[in-house]
């Protein structure tokens, strides 16, 4: 069983932050991305994110509605038609994946402030566990470095 299971904890910094340092560790890589939002609206706003996120730099990428979805190192959308052959899929606001082993690595990012949302991931990372799947928590820690807590 492959598509491991990454949670990340957003408590110190908002997705807008955190999205882009995560996806640029995953460029690194040498893999591609698969962004899932729930909502059209949610992907305009993580478009312009990634364009501005930085001044000096930008992370390359497209909505899965534009041209060429499959020549995009990052793919924002609301399903999981991996287009972009993406080894990793993000899920943000209480999304969580449908088919994890579609991808090498799936991470849920879910806000620490929403009780809905922190309920999710506990349910979905319980689930995990039951199943046998490779599941590893993240939490920032004092000075925002990503730290794996389980």
């Amino acid at each position: 069983m492959s598509g491991e299971l990454w949670f990340y904890h957003l408590e110190r910094t908002t997705l807008a932050d955190a999205l882009p340092e995560l996806l640029e560790k995953t460029l690194a890589k040498g893999w591609k991305a698969l962004v899932r939002a729930p909502a059209e609206d949610r992907l305009g706003v993580l478009d312009a994110q990634l364009w501005t996120f930085r001044e000096e730099s930008f992370l390359a990428h497209g909505l899965a509605t534009g041209p060429a979805p499959d020549r995009q190192p990052i793919l924002l959308t609301t399903t999981e038609d991996n287009a972009n052959s993406a080894e990793v899929l993000f899920t943000i606001d209480g999304l969580m994946p449908e088919r994890p082993d579609a991808f090498e690595r799936c991470a849920i990012l879910f806000d620490g402030g929403d009780d809905t949302a922190v309920g999710a991931a506990r349910d979905a990372w319980r689930k995990a566990k039951d199943a046998g799947r490779s599941i590893a928590y993240w939490k920032q820690s004092e000075d925002g470095k990503w730290e794996k807590k389980a």
